[in-house]
């Protein structure tokens, strides 16, 4: 028996990147794995830090683990003096997919090669972070980086992975500011012009596609960018020349990311002290119940981290706001059908309703701010 190797015998995925962490600092030839996470804890601590400059209170930081390896940090902000809810989440997941994440897999991401295996083993980091803000006349933002791998189940350390990038940013305002919403948007193109002119109108348009309530007939808001399944196969279909797909990749994720504070900041600046009417506050709650209906009904990756076992429920469902309303039949924004007798009383009730309208058909009529 002596000298014969066992599977005991070799290190998981888990113990070898802990002890690259302990043994060294993670540079430019550690596994995109590690560099994914230092770079999302990195970010994390820059927005939580200006996030908590603008409102005048601090996070409370919740630190967990996953029994099988990874955790996460959750930022959190409750009833500040800002943002009704803010949340900035870091989640290191290693883990295994069962069989039904791994059909909901090759449906999603068509790079996705999951074996014809009960199992899968993967690795997930992402950066997500959902601010809602009191005001109403400053709005919700959304954000998330990530970064996905599964390995060969024949050989996990060693064998063939697939690997993808996924994310982007959006704005969703219960109020219409042109300047703020093409403030937001150049940010953005910017970042990605920087490293192919395709990409902000391609992710754009992902984002309007992805971002939308079919059952209401209407984006969740004004959009940003939205991008996943981004591999080496997305390089070469989009004539990007890399002889290193994932370190390119990599750099435009970093940039996305970096991009984020100076697109919202000077907005939630501007808007957060203007004066509002308790009308205009039960707007912003009806907005923020199609939001609620996204998130639940759409959201991909809402859906996934709830398969996921031992989900962290708390963390996951942090993006859904601290308070929110449905109105039946609400005049402005209800999805009803009209019958003769109604439409006069619908008319009589929206008049004075030219900015909720307003609202209403930039996100029944997507428009183009950068």
């Amino acid at each position: 028996m002596t000298g014969e190797v066992t599977e005991l015998d070799t290190p998981s995925i888990v113990e070898i990147d802990e002890a690259l962490k302990k043994q060294s600092t993670i540079n430019e030839s550690s596994p995109m794995r590690l560099r994914m996470e230092k770079l999302i804890k990195e970010h994390q601590k820059k927005i939580v830090d200006e996030l908590s400059r603008v409102d005048g209170k601090p996070f409370k930081v919740d630190t967990w683990s996953r029994p099988n390896g990874g955790g996460g940090i959750s930022c959190v902000l409750q009833d500040g003096n800002v943002f009704e809810k803010a949340g900035v989440n870091v989640s290191v997941v290693y883990g295994e997919l069962p069989r039904p994440a791994i059909e909901k897999m090759r449906a999603d991401h068509k790079s996705f090669v999951g074996a014809d295996v009960n199992s899968l083993n993967f690795f997930a980091a992402g950066l997500s972070m959902v601010l809602h803000p009191s005001n109403p006349m400053a709005p919700t933002v959304h954000l998330n980086y990530r970064y996905f791998e599964t390995s060969d189940p024949k050989d996990p350390i060693n064998g063939d992975k697939n690997w993808w990038f996924g994310g982007g940013t959006d704005l969703t305002p219960s109020y219409i500011f042109p300047e703020d919403c093409k403030h937001f948007h150049q940010t953005i193109k910017d970042a990605c012009d920087k490293h192919d002119l395709t990409y902000y109108p391609k992710f754009k348009e992902w984002c309007d596609r992805y971002f939308y309530l079919p059952h209401r007939g209407e984006a969740r808001g004004i959009g940003g960018i939205f991008f996943d399944d981004l591999d080496a196969a997305f390089l070469e279909s989009s004539a990007t020349s890399s002889q290193n797909p994932q370190e390119t990749l990599f750099f435009f994720v970093s940039d996305c990311l970096a991009s984020f504070l100076p697109a919202y900041v000077p907005i939630v600046e501007r808007r957060k002290d203007m004066p509002f009417t308790p009308a205009q506050k039960e707007w912003q709650q009806l907005r923020r119940g199609r939001y609620v209906e996204f998130n639940l009904v759409y959201d991909r990756g809402t859906s996934f981290g709830l398969r996921t076992p031992n989900a962290r429920v708390e963390s996951i469902l942090m993006s859904l706001p601290r308070t929110a309303s449905w109105v039946y039949m609400d005049p402005v924004s209800g999805t009803r059908t009209e019958t003769a007798g109604t439409a006069g009383e619908d008319e009589t009730e929206v008049e004075g309703k030219e900015k909720e309208k307003e609202l209403m058909d930039v996100l029944k009529h997507p428009r183009q701010w950068a």
